[in-house]
Order: C-alpha cells, then structure tokens, then sequence
C-alpha cells in the first residue's frame, strides 16, 4: 500500500514538479543517442511534469564526452557534468545527484539494460506518496551465467551480514525523492556504497520488478576487477561482520585445538597451514584500515573538469575546493 506520507514537495511545487535523470557514463559513445531518444521520449510522456537529463561523463576514452556536447547544445534540459578521470560509477552516480535540481530524481545507467519506460510507473509511484522507488531484477538477458550467479551469492550474502535491511536483486535504478537525495548528498564518508545508503536512510521505500535487457551496442565496462570492487565496497560499508571474522576464526582455532589436544593427550604442534590463516585475518583487518586511512585523508570521492547547463560550457569549481577537504567539496560539488 502507498505510504502514508507525502513528499514535502507535492504541496509546494504542486502544479509541475522537475524530474531530473542521472545518468553515469563511460565509454558509451556507440549508445549514448539512442539512451537519449529513449529517455527524451519518455520524460516528454510524464503528465504535468518538467524534466532534466543530467550526464556525468566518469573520464570516457572514446568520443561520449563529443557526443553528449551535441546533446546539450540541441536540447536545453540536458546538463553535462565531466569528471577528470575515471573515479568509478558510483563517484559518477554521486556526482549527478549532487548536480540534479530535481524534486525527484532517478539514477539510470547508460546502457539501456535498464528499460527507460519504467521511470513514468517510479514517478507514478512517487506521486502516489512514496519516497523511494526501487527496481528489483527479475532476469538479466545477454549476462553471463557467472555474472548472475556472482550477483545472486552476494546480493543474498549482503542481506545476511548486513547492519541494516538491504533490497535483494537490486542495483542503481531507482527514484529518489529530494528529501532522500538531500540526505545521501551530506553523507561524510567518501566511499559511499549507495545501494546501501538508500536502505541505512530508511525512507519508506516500493519496488517495481523488471526484466534486464541486453545491450543494444557496445560491451559492459563492469570488468570483474570492478565487480570485486564494488563488492567489497557493499561488504565494508553495510555490515561489520568482516571485522568480526578474525575474533571469531581466532577462538573457533583455539577451542579446536583445545578439543583435539585433549582427545590425542598430547599438544599438537603449530601447523604450517595455520599461517595463510593468519594472513587471512590481517587481510580483512587490513581492508578496515585502508577504509579508515581514505576516509581520514578527506579527498573528495570525484573531482569535476567540466560543466555544461543549455549548451553553454562552465568552469569547474569542484577542482580547488573539492581538494581542501570533504566539507568544502560537498558544496562545491552541489552548486552550479
């Protein structure tokens, strides 16, 4: 059922509140116009609604940067933001929300796995009252089956270990009310696993369920290094059970040693095992120690080199202040 709130906007801005629509990009220059047409076509369908379509280029090396230029300088509701390298995709995803003006807005790949139709149901429901509308997986055409069956282990490992409830099957398409976007734009850390942060915030969320597509041109640039890192981000940042591992791996070892010396009434030498069990310890106390040396250096978690708003280029401000520290680049970074 709807919730039972309504988002603060809807009675201040009734008449035709602005949907904004992040999209992160890399090296997507073989689908960028068509992803354009699609969602141009969709937004343009959306009832009493005003829209823009916000592209963060995340250090493309081919031509996305040229062609989302041609974009902005045809269509005034499209606003540009390019990143100085590539920083990762969920840096990007950060980025557009940070540059969205939105009273909702929706974060969607470039790729067009995810169907573009589906935002005019996410804004329905966001209209109906509901802050936060998720899209839930129900397949994953054209993905290998290690790829899914990777997916599936750790989506279902992130739930179990979790701090907080997370959403199974679910990745970075989604709409965020304004209230939400303002919450997870103020968040310190700058290794935000934002799939997880939606569910820490613990607005009150609904699901639409969808089939992935396939791409219609190009390949994936989520190479297995990424989806490691992306992974052990998730891990990290939604649950401490990974710091747990150690005391308890630590004492099962002591009691199981206990418990044979005793059966065999004599005391077992130190196995040559014992030592990749050790450095498996300190590998994830290690992983800790790298989260906490990043976070306490304050580097902002992307730096832009660009702006575009109605096809006039701007100067990136983010560059000098974004480096004084995660305060000062939070600003920088929300301003246009």
């Amino acid at each position: 059922m709807p919730a039972t709130r309504t988002p603060a906007h809807l009675t201040a801005v009734a008449a035709r509140p602005l949907v904004s629509v992040v999209v992160p990009c890399f090296d997507e220059a073989a689908v960028i116009g068509e992803t354009h047409r699609r969602l141009s076509a969709v937004l343009r369908g959306l009832p009493e609604c005003e829209h823009e379509i916000v592209y963060v280029d995340d250090g493309s090396r081919d031509a996305t940067w040229d062609r989302l230029t041609v974009l902005a300088a045809a269509d005034a509701r499209v606003r540009l933001v390019r990143l100085t390298r590539n920083f990762g995709h969920q840096p990007a995803v950060l980025a557009g929300l940070r540059e969205a003006a939105g009273d909702a807005v929706v974060t969607i790949d470039a790729d067009l796995q995810d169907p573009p139709g589906l935002i005019a149901d996410m804004v329905e429901r966001w209209r109906a009252g509901w802050p936060v509308v998720s899209a839930r997986r129900t397949g994953r055409q054209g993905e290998s089956r290690f790829k899914t069956g990777t997916a599936h282990v750790f989506y279902r490992l992130l739930a179990a270990v979790a701090d907080h409830p997370v959403n199974l099957d679910t990745g970075d398409f989604r709409l965020l009310d304004r209230e939400v976007v303002r919450t997870l734009t103020l968040l310190p850390e700058s290794e935000l696993y934002l799939r997880g942060s939606v569910c820490w915030a613990g607005f009150p969320e609904t699901s639409l369920e969808y089939g992935r597509l396939p791409r219609p041109a190009g390949r994936t640039k989520y190479t297995l290094r990424k989806m490691a890192g992306l992974s052990r981000r998730g891990l990290l940042a939604c649950s401490s059970a990974p710091a747990r591992v150690p005391a308890a791996v630590g004492l099962a070892w002591l009691g199981g040693t206990a418990v044979t010396s005793a059966a065999l009434r004599r005391p077992l030498p130190l196995a040559a095992w014992t030592f990749g069990c050790e450095a498996v310890l300190l590998g994830v106390l290690g992983e800790y120690l790298l989260l906490v040396h990043r976070e306490v250096r304050g580097r902002p978690p992307y730096v832009v080199r660009q702006r575009w708003a109605a096809g006039v280029p701007a100067p990136a401000e983010l560059t000098a202040a974004g480096l004084a520290g995660p305060r000062e680049a939070w600003t920088a970074g929300s301003s246009w």
